[in-house]
């Protein structure tokens, strides 16, 4: 009898040895197709056995995409009326974007289908991209684009009534992020593929992502994002299921061989369903993977012997607990159930593409010594690092490793990316909740643990202390895993994403495994962003000014060519189109405010702009008292003093986490700012307060190209990297930041002058935070004043805010707002300062961008390939 968790084997059978007929003059042979696809010899073999007439009929009708627009007409109106079911009397801009979706997806599809053969024929290595997060933004406007049909599509869509920046603005953006994180994992993807690289993105298909950030009474509220109502870019394999198992008791026997066996047995499973989004590359035939999972109940719909009992609600219960896993990004975890359902996710998600990419490469009927050879995964962040526990445990448990020979290709097939030196966003998971949950995995994590403190040990003989430190499991009550360490033991190459954050995860967090691995295993790749989306997709008429400049678009896939606009700095006629675009960006965000908000501002204002997740090392709390400063200050001077300032809209975006109480009163305040500020005659057009509600990809794309300063302000030493300063700086704004995270290196591109840097140093950070408790520590004069204010209750019930103001006067400042709040301002001055200057703004402007060819996520994967994965491009044919 078989186990019932027992992984399934392929759906599929061999190929029939049937000689002869089968079926009515029919002789091919009969096989179904594996969900699995064929290695390249079996792929040989069977196209080896398809008779010559039924190849060419193949041949014959075999799909091939639009490429003018009146075939792209032809399909959008055959899937409109076909797979739509509407006619030209009842087609809206959604049954517009719907035809379109689909008739792009075909051509993608076609691409896709021709890239997985090549990339199996070419049987080379490939890379395995886990991330949490794929923040995709919307893939109409993208495709298009890639595939160089936007063209074709406008003029098509045109003939038929439509305008394509109404059709493209229905689509959803994809909820499956949050952050950079995700932003991040998406640009990789987009030059993987672009770059011919053979590459998979694994990631959670959630239901609703993390929510729809709704802003009511200046609060924010949380409401499901139900993206999923229609969404063409994605397709449902229901063939490819992975059985997940969690709790259940490990048996340890021993076998005929006497060899010691641990079974993972009992528990409860639940399915994974795979779902496959076209990742395109830019002007490549190649159409990369991204597979995602959607969890569901193995036992299938409802227990129908409890329906028909009349018990509806737990004859539906085990569906419901199962469909939980997938359902949203970042289940609140201030609660034990919450962090329970965390971890679920992690390991469902894991233990689904492990098993997808260990198929893939038993296909290849390769040695196991080979994995490495064959397959780089790479670790974006902690969220992932369960992935190292269970490859261990396949090798040694299913497929009958020795401990030493499995581990040697775990630690040779995982790479670690760490997104965070603060150490409260280490991830740990307490080991009773472990032991309940996956019991294997946490014997496997205790047995890598005790190997590594041994080898410690002999190396370090004296040095006990050590052992604590660097021990995966933390000895607090309870016992915490602590997964940032199992990431590093595991993976061959641990990088950061910025050079200031690569050199301080070696001096602070990860100083000790530094001594014991020696410096080699640490390693830099400064984060880049796709300059098709954030220039050419973002800010077309920007883009297509410099093509006519640089003879073409070859920047958009080399971005160092940037550097060749510098010429035409002095050029009149570049300049005043420069400053066009410029203008014309600003009254399209204008005009967004305007229909969300209410809001009117002044596009002839300097557009301050801060959009990111809402988080106290982020400090927007700094921004906003920023602004309450300027607020007294405009209220204290004289209707003649007023005219002498330059005026501002200072915007803000942003979601805080659910549980993350502090970060929703920061957008509590700026609201309850922007209500009083927005409406008071003394100030008029000098100064408005926006805050941008449900801020997304779609929305930084219209953001990002109208701003003429971007605040990326977090106390130094704090942000990993940052690429949304990367994304402002590309489309012409310039940055007031901190010596923080990748904005050194935008410093060291584009030249000190063309940047407002100002507050602490990271490496003297400490040594304030530690005067704060116990030094003399004084609130700077203006922020008395700010807070002043906001406690005579100026912006509504100073109640609400008081945790705000007391994080920074009585409990430490831990963010340095009071230390760097002076400096901030001044600097302030400064840009407006320079902002009269338009001509010498605009300099500043075009050499920025000049500058900015570093930042290309293709150098990113370039670096990546080089230093960490090893692969190599996969070269057309």
């Amino acid at each position: 009898m078989t186990d019932r968790h027992e992984r399934r084997p392929s759906v599929g059978t061999p190929i029939s040895e049937l000689q002869g007929p089968v079926g009515p003059g029919f002789s091919r042979p009969k096989h179904k197709r594996t969900f699995t696809g064929f290695g390249p010899a079996e792929i040989k073999s069977v196209e080896a056995s398809l008779p010559e007439n039924l190849r060419e009929a193949w041949r014959k009708y075999s799909a091939a995409g639009f490429t003018t627009k009146d075939e792209f007409e032809k399909e959008l109106v055959r899937h409109i009326e076909t797979t739509l079911a509407r006619s030209l009397y009842n087609c809206d801009d959604l049954a517009a974007y719907s035809g379109t979706a689909l008739a792009f997806r075909d051509r993608l599809i076609i691409d896709w289908n021709k890239t997985q053969q090549r990339q199996t024929f070419a049987d080379q290595k490939r890379v395995y991209y886990l991330s949490l997060e794929f923040l995709m933004g919307r893939a109409l406007d993208n495709a298009m684009l890639n595939v160089g049909m936007k063209d074709a599509a406008k003029d098509g869509l045109k003939d038929l009534g439509f305008r394509v920046e109404d059709v493209i603005s229905q689509e959803h953006d994809a909820a499956l992020g949050n952050g950079g994180l995700g932003r991040l994992a998406a640009c990789l993807l987009d030059s993987l593929a672009t770059l011919n690289y053979p590459a998979w993105g694994y990631g959670l298909r959630y239901r609703y992502g993390i929510f729809k950030q709704e802003i009511v009474d200046g609060y924010q509220v949380e409401i499901p994002d139900y993206w999923l109502d229609f969404n063409p870019w994605e397709f449902p394999r229901h063939e490819i299921t992975v059985d997940i198992q969690f709790y259940g008791t490990v048996r340890r026997y021993q076998d005929e061989d006497g060899k010691t066996v641990n079974s993972w047995e009992d528990g409860e499973t639940v399915q994974a369903v795979a779902y496959d989004v076209p990742i395109p590359g830019y002007g490549t035939q190649t159409t990369n993977n991204l597979r995602l999972w959607s969890s569901k109940a193995t036992s299938g719909e409802f227990d129908f012997q409890k329906f028909n009992a009349g018990d509806y609600e737990s004859a539906v219960a085990d569906q419901q607990r199962a469909e939980t896993i997938s359902a949203v990004l970042y289940p609140n975890d201030n609660l034990e159930r919450g962090k329970e359902l965390r971890l679920k996710q992690q390991y469902f998600w894991c233990a689904a593409s492990l098993y997808d990419i260990v198929r893939r490469f038993k296909k290849t009927r390769r040695a196991w010594s080979e994995f490495p050879d064959q397959v780089a995964i790479q670790l974006n962040d902690t969220h992932p690092t369960l992935a190292i526990v269970e490859l261990q445990r396949i090798l040694i448990d299913k497929e009958g490793l020795e401990w030493d020979e499995a581990w040697n290709i775990v630690t040779h097939t995982f790479g670690y990316t760490n997104h965070t030196v603060l150490p409260e966003a280490l991830e740990k998971w307490s080991v009773p909740l472990v032991q309940n949950l996956l019991p294997r995995h946490l014997q496997i994590i205790y047995d890598i643990n005790l190997y590594f403190l041994q080898s410690v040990e002999k190396r370090f003989p004296r040095d006990r202390e050590m052992l604590s430190r660097v021990s995966i499991i933390e000895e607090s009550h309870p016992k915490m895993v602590r997964m940032a360490h199992l990431a590093v033991i595991g993976s061959h190459k641990v990088n950061g994403v910025a050079e200031l954050h690569s050199d301080l995860i070696k001096t602070t967090i990860f100083k000790d495994f530094v001594e014991i691995y020696g410096p080699d295993k640490f390693t830099n790749v400064t984060n880049g962003i796709t300059p098709r989306r954030w220039l050419h997709q973002a800010n077309p008429r920007l883009s297509a000014l410099i093509a006519s400049k640089l003879g073409g678009y070859h920047f958009l896939t080399d971005l160092t060519l940037l550097d060749k606009l510098e010429a035409f700095i002095d050029d009149p006629k570049f300049k005043k189109e420069w400053v066009e675009i410029k203008t014309e960006n600003k009254l399209r965000l204008a005009k967004h405010i305007k229909d969300t908000t209410g809001y009117t501002v002044n596009p002839k204002a300097l557009f301050d702009v801060q959009v990111k997740r809402i988080h106290e090392y982020k400090r927007q709390q700094l921004n906003i008292f920023g602004v309450i400063h300027r607020y007294l200050r405009i209220k204290s001077l004289s209707p003649e003093e007023r005219k002498k300032l330059v005026p501002r809209v200072s915007i803000f975006g942003g979601k805080a986490a659910p549980g993350y109480w502090m970060a929703k009163m920061i957008i509590h305040l700026i609201n309850n700012v922007a209500a009083v500020v927005n409406k008071d005659p003394d100030v008029g057009d000098l100064l408005k307060v926006i805050f941008i509600e449900d801020y997304n990809v779609s929305k930084a794309e219209i953001i990002c190209p109208a701003s003429d300063i971007s605040e990326h302000i977090s106390t130094a030493g704090t942000e990993a990297s940052g690429t949304s300063n990367m994304k402002f700086v590309l489309n012409g704004g310039l940055i007031i930041g901190t010596c923080d995270g990748a904005n050194i290196e935008i410093t060291r591109e584009i030249g000190e002058q063309n940047i407002f840097l100002f507050g602490t140093l990271a490496e003297d950070v400490e040594e304030l935070r530690h005067r704060h408790f116990y030094g003399d520590f004084q609130i700077d004069g203006d922020l008395a004043k700010v807070f002043d204010a906001i406690k005579q209750g100026t912006f509504g019930d100073a109640g609400n805010f008081a945790a705000l103001v007391a994080a920074i006067v009585d409990h430490g400042d831990y963010y340095l707002v009071s230390d760097d709040f002076n400096s901030y301002i001044k600097t302030q001055d400064i840009v407006d300062e320079a902002f009269q200057n338009q001509d010498e703004w605009l300099t500043r402007s075009i050499t920025s961008v000049a500058r900015m060819g570093f930042f290309s996520a293709d150098r990113v994967i370039n670096e990546y390939a080089d230093s960490i994965w090893n692969v190599e491009p996969l070269t057309e044919s």
